[in-house]
């Protein structure tokens, strides 16, 4: 590598303020005051807006901590319950099987069932 003389590193020096002026002019100070006025505005709303958060998530922590027990307990009863129930609904089947064999007469068929049925129907849309 070769080495500068001091003549080229002052005509290095005069150039590079040369081009930083002719940077300067091309910025208008007022403008680069707004925009460092707005971005410190906006950090200042993220900020904010961060610690409303921080805030928001150790309570939903909280909160969750203190429900998830009692979610879990109830998850098992109702996963009890429809046990309880598919073996219900399974021994009526079994029964309702064997007295329609001992008693066929003892259940209408299907047409005479329905017209019999006046209960609502929960699965069609209300009218």
């Amino acid at each position: 590598m070769e080495k500068i003389s001091p003549e080229e590193r002052a005509s290095i020096r005069a150039a590079s303020e040369e081009v930083s002026q002719q940077f300067r002019s091309l910025i208008d100070t007022a403008d680069v005051d707004t925009i460092k006025h707005t971005q410190h505005q906006i950090l200042g709303r993220l900020q904010d807006s961060n610690a409303v958060l921080s805030h928001f998530n150790e309570y939903s922590e909280q909160c969750y901590a203190e429900l998830s027990g009692e979610f879990a307990r109830k998850t098992r009863l109702l996963k009890s319950i429809k046990s309880d129930l598919d073996h219900i609904f399974t021994k009526l089947r079994s029964m309702k099987t064997k007295l329609k064999a001992t008693y066929p007469d003892a259940f209408p068929d299907s047409a005479t069932s329905e017209m019999l049925d006046k209960r609502p129907d929960l699965d069609s849309p209300l009218q």
